[in-house]
């Protein structure tokens, strides 16, 4: 019944393929159902500490500098059977760590613990996304990747719907800090689901019998070297700083907004919970129903493009009605097409690459470079308040970078057709 199920929703044209479907599925729902769990707790704390916001992103940006090449290195020494579980379980420490501190050190250095806490759910978030997606474009090839990964992200989406749901139910009724340790629990199961998925695929782009099981070659650096050599490479870098200038423009607004609106931190997670719920029930109609066919219509270019191109107009309305009601609409409508439309078509761009920029040049650009352009989009924000500007008009000049990141989104995937035509022959 199971494979009927799935025949009906995803194409299968090889043995093996619905094993290895239902495993990355289970972990990137485990994974993100992990994370969405502390979203909500991250982004409480941005509201409560919003004058320093700047503040914290400058800090994640160099500690990702420190983190980029530690995780490279690890994957030199390691097969990606034994790294990519490494690393969940490192975090699963961190989250134990940040639960004692929170239990037996003063209420006085509680603003320190946040701030500390919010630095790391910000590498985490990138780090267990990038980690998960580079294993995923490494198990499948581009033509799996165009007929799976849309599923693939379903499991994603419902485990971050299953931890929002359970995070909006507990945050007002127990200790938000226990929220820690049950975050703890679904990324263990992510760590079991990538050792058992590991086995199953050789890499989709290196025939080489046995490549998976070896450490990826290479050096700590090599990876960020590959990046500037590349226009292909840099072509995604710039993909990346645009989307978090967007990104950073509307996280910043609903910092403000949500701080206004609601005094009670207990509040204030339960809102952000429920707007993770919203996006992540949209983000499933995206993956189940539409992702697959729109790719498979449009291309990946004109998919990557659709996005940015509602962003262009979801700016101009919010400049015209900056109010809650309206950003919230505008989050939820950005955030459910990225994650349920333009995650999975930005994916496919790796496909065509081999396994060094998949583990040591993508972590640096999802890692590094992503949280290097929240840090600049981030102090060009403050820049902007500074100056005396609304939030409106604030929107109104996102909407113009929005439409950039249009254009290079439809040159990125004619560039990536071209690659898989190449890797064909």
């Amino acid at each position: 019944m199971l494979k009927t199920l799935l025949g009906r929703l995803v194409e299968f044209r090889e043995d093996g393929e619905q094993k290895g479907l239902l495993l990355a599925t289970a972990y990137g729902f485990f994974i993100m159902f992990s994370y969405y769990i502390l979203r909500a707790v991250r982004d409480e704390i941005s509201s409560a500490d919003r004058g320093n916001l700047q503040i914290l992103w400058t800090v994640v940006f160099f500690v990702m500098l420190l983190a980029v090449p530690a995780y490279s290195w690890l994957s030199t020494k390691f097969s990606r059977g034994v790294f990519v579980p490494l690393a969940n379980r490192f975090f699963i420490a961190c989250l134990v760590a940040f639960w004692a501190s929170l239990i037996f050190f003063p209420a006085e250095v509680r603003p320190w613990i946040d701030r500390v806490f919010y630095v790391w759910t910000s590498v985490f978030a990138l780090f267990v996304v990038t980690v998960f997606w580079g294993f995923m474009s490494d198990c499948f090839d581009n033509s799996q990747g165009k007929r799976l990964f849309s599923f693939i992200a379903v499991g994603s989406s419902l485990g971050g719907m299953t931890g929002s749901a359970i995070t909006a139910e507990l945050a007002n009724s127990i200790p938000v800090f226990s929220l820690l340790l049950l975050a703890c629990i679904p990324l263990e199961i992510a760590s079991r689901c990538a050792k058992k998925l590991h086995p199953q695929f050789d890499t989709g782009s290196v025939v080489i019998p046995g490549e998976a099981g070896r450490a990826i070659s290479g050096t700590a650096w090599s990876g960020m070297q590959a990046v500037f050599a590349s226009r292909y490479l840099l072509g995604i870098a710039a993909l990346i700083v645009l989307m978090t200038f967007v990104s950073t423009m509307l996280y910043f607004q609903q910092a403000s907004l949500v701080a206004e609106a609601f005094s009670d931190r207990g509040e204030r997670t339960v809102f952000f919970a429920r707007i993770d719920l919203a996006v992540n029930t949209l983000t499933i109609v995206f993956q189940v129903y539409l992702t697959a066919r729109i790719i498979k219509w449009l291309g990946v270019g004109l998919t990557l493009a659709v996005i940015p191109a509602v962003m262009a107009l979801g700016f101009v309305s919010l400049g015209l009605y900056p109010t809650l009601t309206m950003l919230v609409v505008v989050q939820v409508c950005y955030r459910a097409g990225r994650y349920g439309l333009t995650k999975p078509a930005r994916e496919i761009l790796w496909t065509v690459l081999g396994r060094e920029e998949k583990y040591k040049s993508k972590p640096f650009l999802d890692a590094a470079v992503y949280r290097g352009g929240d840090l600049l989009s981030g102090w060009i924000y403050t820049g902007f308040v500074a100056l005396g500007l609304s939030i409106g008009a604030i929107a109104l000049t996102a909407a113009p970078v929005a439409a950039l990141w249009t254009i290079l989104a439809l040159r990125l995937g004619s560039k990536q057709e071209q690659l898989a035509l190449q890797e064909e022959r």
